[in-house]
């Protein structure tokens, strides 16, 4: 199993450059980001679209470009995997996304891990011109699509949300047939079909649900649509930083979890880092 960093790269915290180069001389494995465009002064959907949750942090509001920070570490480092975690990809246009992982993957020498949601947040997609209530059929389509440009040299896809005839699009993504599609999503029968149907792993997040059992219902899931579940990989975002609790999602079949750092201090994120030292020497050795 192997250990990386998951943090909101921020304004006000270590900047990106930075802190690519600290948690890969500290031996994490990945580095994953997450997004928003925009956060809505409205707040009309809770945090997590969860009713009860507490305010929003600052951090929501304030992260950099996800892109543009993961390019500006894959210059500046040479072997730590570049994660979006995640990308909300029913706010993007799929054309344009296809080329900047591919343009990512190429550029950093294969190390994207492309984590995918469906997004929680309905006035910030809403901006997008996004109907809350088609995004994950939006989410479907739109990385099926990009797995056309991807893969083939003349590309087409024809759906509900997305359509274009037969295109071409370089580059090509490095790692083959295109960077991992690590789906971050709640356990409910449709995540699991869409996991099993166009991704490659299931990251959920530390807390939200027991993971154990669901992760047990994600590989039946596969089984009963005919695939492999031995092609799917479990990852936990979040994940609580402990020894002992790692060493039981070790065990449970999770291939990698990102430990959480402070996004709004950059001195408490390096020692988070430092923190984490024992875990990394454990798990990723």
């Amino acid at each position: 199993m192997r250990v990386g960093l998951i943090i909101f790269p921020t304004d006000k915290g270590i900047q990106p450059i930075e802190l690519g180069r600290e948690a890969e001389a500290r031996g994490f494995d990945a580095l994953w980001f997450p997004e928003h465009s925009h956060i809505p002064v409205s707040r009309r959907t809770p945090w997590g679209g969860r009713d009860g949750a507490p305010p929003l942090p600052e951090e929501y509001w304030r992260t950099h470009d996800q892109f543009i920070a993961l390019a500006a570490i894959a210059g500046a480092t040479e072997r730590i995997k570049l994660g979006t975690g995640i990308t909300l990809v029913a706010q993007r246009d799929p054309i344009w996304l296809a080329k900047e992982i591919a343009s990512l993957d190429m550029i950093s020498n294969g190390r994207v891990l492309f984590g995918v949601g469906y997004g929680w947040n309905h006035e910030e997609m809403e901006s997008h011109g996004v109907d809350p209530r088609t995004r994950r059929r939006l989410v479907r389509e739109k990385v099926l699509a990009m797995k056309q440009l991807w893969t083939q040299d003349e590309a087409e896809f024809h759906g509900e949300f997305v359509n274009f005839d037969k295109s071409w699009s370089w580059p090509k993504p490095v790692q083959q047939p295109h960077p991992p599609i690590i789906i971050g999503a709640s356990p409910t029968p449709l995540h699991f079909r869409h996991i099993v149907e166009y991704g490659d792993a299931w990251m959920p997040i530390e807390g939200r649900f027991p993971v154990d059992d669901k992760w047990i219902d994600l590989q039946q899931a596969a089984t009963d649509a005919g695939r492999d579940p031995a092609t799917l990989q479990l990852g936990v975002f979040g994940a609580k930083p402990d020894a002992g609790h790692l060493a039981h999602l070790r065990d449970l079949g999770a291939s990698f979890v990102a430990l959480g750092l402070p996004a709004l201090d950059r001195n408490a994120a390096l020692a988070a880092m430092d923190a984490y030292a024992p875990l990394v020497a454990e798990f990723n050795s």
